[in-house]
């Protein structure tokens, strides 16, 4: 049996809907996967697609036979968002009438980046869009409680943070999605907000804490079973991406305090 599965997204996107890969594995298909062929390489190392290709060739696959065809897109088969606030991967699934069970932690037979025996905290400021972010100035407060406590820290930069974390040492940043997760897998901690490394750290089963403001912490949460979603109680939460110019979500001084609140060695 042949099954496709299309989803042009992100990084956190495309692992949201890992658990559809999965099912599709246990119940004996081979699985072509369509979408960002940055991260599609995630699902070929762990063994839940045994084909990937960039999105772009979606229409060339469509002309094909599969058994059963995904298309997430709002043109196809199952959209991308659902109607009512209800986690992804379990919309996913129920939508699709597939079990609702599925692994909580990636696994990949890859080696840490780094090997230290020390605490390591991984630091993330940044997000696919800066209306998702708390300022820096946070995570500065952050990585001094964590030296303190005898963390080792470091900063990640994607290609978003680049510009502004230049001047943070020590510093990692990579476009080769596999040596990420060896960096990831370097860590004990990671501290980050919604975005999409922040998805991969939590899936690979690091203890994350991760701010949430504008953006909705039910429906696109990352998998894993170490996770702490920081949220702050406003009613006018979550907005985004119509996201007001004063941010009380992002408030640094609550966001410090809730941070401090929920941490323990």
């Amino acid at each position: 049996m042949k099954a496709l599965v299309y989803r042009r997204g992100g990084l956190g996107d495309t692992l949201l809907l890992f658990p559809i890969l999965e099912n599709l594995k246990k119940m004996g298909y081979k699985v072509i996967f369509l979408g960002n062929s940055d991260y599609l390489d995630i699902a070929r190392h762990c063994g839940l697609a045994d084909e990937i290709y960039s999105s772009e060739f979606l229409s060339l696959f469509l002309s094909q036979p599969f058994d059963k065809k995904i298309i997430i897109s709002l043109e196809g088969n199952l959209n991308p968002f659902p109607c009512k606030r209800i986690w992804l991967p379990i919309y996913y699934l129920e939508t699709l009438h597939f079990p609702l069970e599925f692994s909580k932690k990636l696994t990949l037979n890859l080696a840490p980046l780094y090997n230290t025996s020390s605490k390591l905290a991984i630091l993330h400021p940044g997000s696919g869009s800066p209306k998702k972010n708390p300022s820096l100035s946070l995570f500065e407060k952050i990585e001094n409680f964590l030296q303190k406590r005898g963390y080792q820290t470091i900063y990640f930069a994607g290609p978003a943070e680049r510009t502004f974390l230049r001047s943070k040492k020590p510093l990692f940043s990579s476009n080769n999605i596999i040596e990420v997760i060896r960096f990831l897998l370097s860590g004990s901690l990671y501290i980050g907000n919604d975005s999409g490394i922040s998805h991969l750290a939590s899936y690979l089963g690091l203890r994350a804490i991760l701010f949430y403001g504008p953006s909705d912490e039910i429906i696109f949460r990352p998998i894993g079973e170490r996770v702490t979603i920081i949220t702050l109680p406003l009613s006018c939460r979550p907005c985004f991406p119509r996201v007001c110019e004063e941010r009380k979500c992002l408030q640094e001084e609550e966001l410090w305090q809730a941070f401090q609140e929920n941490f323990t060695l």
